[in-house]
């Protein structure tokens, strides 16, 4: 072949590789904003699959691909102490000391004093220590008296906390992608949709975070339950010539006001009744009379003869 026809040839085949390579490059450099709506709803769709709507199951797989390693189990420990002490008050003021160098919280109070002869002084109070300060704070507890039971009970929350922390980060890498996504979308549509999934998803993460709190709470600070009885028997003391007196007093006027008020009642009613009663008088007044009337007009029956 002529060298002359080799050339023409081969400047040809260069041409329309060229030609492809342009449109080629034309095509793949379509911008996102040129997408269509349906393909914008699949990305917000696979964004938005997280695992609070599939059941845990993403969290499954991720955690099975990727396990958090625990130095120590994750424990929420409550204890209950019950101790039999001289003095319930005393010991109230002792427990508040104790609780303040322990760096804990008193939650609750409930004391109940004697009514009866026979009845005994008590109290129940709820604490709430660091964890690590738990057994450190019931020895201290125990030396008020006579400890008469004492348990402690552990409940262990790892595989809900490695669950909730997975949960987590996959519904913040699903928050990532939708802002993502919606930095990007050009429809008033897209962006509405994105919207609405965002929201949904940091819902989602606020009610998760807030579990995770609670639990790791819980985790940190153990709650103790001290139940405080008398070791006698109260018995009320004898009280003084001058309270008795004031009682007697007391219920002297109190007796008298009710006595007052009782008449004022009284007269209330009778005044309420009274045209009834003045009915009642005058038709006992109207007997009378006729009767008196009617002897007086009776005829004298004549005498016999002798």
């Amino acid at each position: 072949m002529p060298a002359s026809m080799t050339l023409p040839h081969k400047s040809g085949l260069a041409m329309t590789a060229l030609l492809g390579g342009l449109i080629f490059t034309s095509c793949a450099a379509v911008p996102p904003a040129l997408k269509t709506s349906n393909q914008a709803t699949q990305e917000i769709a696979g964004a938005a699959r997280s695992p609070v709507e599939g059941g845990g199951a993403g969290v499954t797989q991720q955690s099975q691909a990727a396990p958090v390693p625990q130095s120590r189990p994750q424990l929420i420990k409550k204890a209950a102490i019950t101790v039999i002490v001289n003095s319930v008050s005393q010991s109230i003021d002792t427990v508040s000391k104790i609780i303040n160098n322990k760096q804990g919280d008193l939650i609750g109070l409930n004391e109940r004093q004697p009514t009866k002869d026979n009845a005994r002084h008590t109290a129940s109070i709820t604490l709430r220590v660091p964890q690590n300060q738990l057994e450190s704070t019931l020895n201290e507890l125990a030396k008020l008296g006579t400890v008469e039971n004492r348990n402690i009970t552990a409940a262990d929350v790892s595989n809900q906390l490695v669950d909730i922390q997975a949960r987590l980060t996959n519904l913040r890498k699903t928050e990532a992608n939708l802002q993502k996504i919606m930095d990007r979308s050009g429809s008033v549509r897209d962006v509405l949709s994105v919207a609405q999934e965002l929201s949904n998803v940091r819902q989602s993460i606020e009610q998760i975070d807030a579990q995770l709190k609670n639990l790791q709470n819980q985790v940190a600070y153990s709650t103790i339950t001290l139940n405080l009885e008398a070791a006698v028997s109260g018995s009320s003391p004898q009280r003084g010539l001058g309270a008795q007196i004031q009682e007697t007093w007391n219920n002297s006027s109190h007796s008298v006001g009710e006595l007052t008020v009782g008449l004022m009642k009284l007269a209330i009613w009778l005044i309420a009744y009274s045209p009834y009663f003045l009915v009642l008088v005058a038709a006992i007044y109207g007997v009378k009379r006729w009767r008196r009337n009617s002897v007086a007009v009776r005829p004298t029956p004549p005498a016999e003869n002798n």
